[in-house]
C-alpha cells in the first residue's frame, strides 16, 4: 500500500497487513475510548483505520415465519424478536490519536 502520507510511511503499510484480522488500538483519548477498541481490521486510509468492534446480527431467516414473536418483549428470552437484533459497530480512529497497535505475533 502506497499513499504519499508523510511522517506514517512504515506505519500505515504495517497496519495494512493485518486487514481482516482482529487487532486492539490504543488512542491518546479520555473516557472509555482510552481502554482501547477491539476490533477487525476492514481498511487503512492515510488519515484513519476502520476497525468492525460489533458485529451486527445476521438476517431474519426467510423460512421461519416470525410474526407472532415481533411484538413479544425483549426480556422474554427470544431469540427471534426483532428489538432484540443488534445492528453492529464500525470505529474509524486517526492515525495521528494511535499510540500503540496490539496484534499477535504469527
Amino acid at each position: 500500500m502506497s499513499c504519499g502520507c508523510s511522517g506514517n510511511q512504515f506505519f500505515i503499510p504495517h497496519i495494512h497487513k493485518f486487514i481482516g484480522q482482529t487487532v486492539t488500538i490504543f488512542t491518546a483519548s479520555g473516557g472509555v475510548s482510552g481502554c482501547g477498541f477491539t476490533g477487525v481490521v476492514l481498511a487503512v486510509h492515510c488519515d484513519f483505520v476502520r476497525l468492525v468492534v460489533r458485529e451486527g446480527s445476521a438476517p431474519t431467516n426467510p423460512l421461519y415465519d416470525n410474526y407472532y414473536n415481533n411484538y413479544n418483549d425483549c426480556d422474554n428470552g427470544s431469540s427471534y424478536n426483532k428489538c432484540c437484533y443488534k445492528t453492529g459497530a464500525v470505529v474509524d480512529i486517526p492515525i495521528d490519536r494511535i499510540v500503540s497497535f496490539v496484534h499477535n505475533a504469527i
